[in-house]
């Protein structure tokens, strides 16, 4: 998203994450975008929040990426756990969670953000997050523990074979991204007591793993961002409020609040 002479500009590109991709490629992906070509020359600073930037040498990937495309601009790089924070707490106290392709958490005081042991990858974690979900989902055709009435419509939506399956998520880039996309099956689906139980011991667990390590998580506001956390949100809620849970904002994407709230920090009227 973009600003110009009071106007506002959208765009979307693949995910951006220096564990997954190079400078070359990031300025790649920016360069071939046909509503960002026109403005590579007039923009003159850049906020971007996004996963894996946590680390300095991360933080450099992406800024050496976005500085070959906007020559003239300021570039300030953060992690996305900031933007979703901005975007969902404002400058209020609160638990501020990503239910995406990942997920992760933080705590937010109104000021600073406090990062625990949390954001482990797809591999060591992101419990109930779309690569979780997918992996699951996956596993259970894969192994024929689905519902027969299940396993009907997933080959149908999804007519892949256990080679194909080794190859996407062993040898070819972005598996997260692969796995993560089996979970759209559970979209038509959600009220089928198999996936349903899927997502609640899901989102249990995320509840268990991170939400509850934070003292006063009963006390606070409990906010969300992510596809995830969006288009499921019905059965979240559930889950959430069994644990005594306080449900906040629940945002399929941050970029409209976090847009707003970096040009009011700014002084910029929208």
């Amino acid at each position: 998203m973009g600003y110009s002479n009071g106007e506002i500009i959208n765009f979307n590109t693949i995910g951006i994450n220096p564990y997954f991709v190079n400078e070359h490629e990031i300025a790649k992906v920016l360069s071939d975008n046909a509503v960002v070509a026109p403005f590579k020359s007039l923009v003159t600073e850049i906020h971007f929040f996004g996963a894996g930037c946590s680390l300095p040498d991360k933080h450099e990937i992406v800024s050496n990426g976005l500085s070959s495309v906007f020559p003239n601009a300021f570039i300030a790089v953060d992690h996305d756990l900031y933007g979703s924070v901005y975007a969902t707490c404002g400058n209020s106290e609160g638990i501020n969670c990503i239910l995406g392709t990942g997920s992760n958490i933080c705590y937010f005081d109104g000021k600073q953000i406090q990062i625990g042991t949390h954001g482990l990858g797809y591999i060591l974690g992101d419990e109930g997050s779309g690569t979780f979900f997918g992996k699951k989902i996956l596993l259970s055709y894969l192994y024929d523990k689905m519902p027969q009435e299940l396993a009907v419509e997933f080959k149908k939506m999804f007519p892949t074979e256990k080679e194909e399956v080794i190859t996407n998520v062993y040898q070819k880039p972005f598996p997260n991204i692969y796995l993560a996309g089996f979970s759209r099956f559970m979209e038509n689906h959600k009220t089928h007591p198999y996936i349903k139980n899927i997502l609640k011991t899901g989102f249990q667990l995320f509840i268990d793993t991170h939400i509850k390590d934070y003292e006063n998580y009963q006390s606070i506001p409990c906010h969300f961002v992510g596809s995830i956390a969006f288009y499921y949100q019905d059965i979240l809620i559930e889950v959430l409020k069994d644990n005594g849970i306080n449900v906040g904002r629940i945002l399929q994407k941050p970029i409209e609040g976090l847009f707003t709230y970096i040009l009011n920090r700014e002084g910029i009227e929208v």
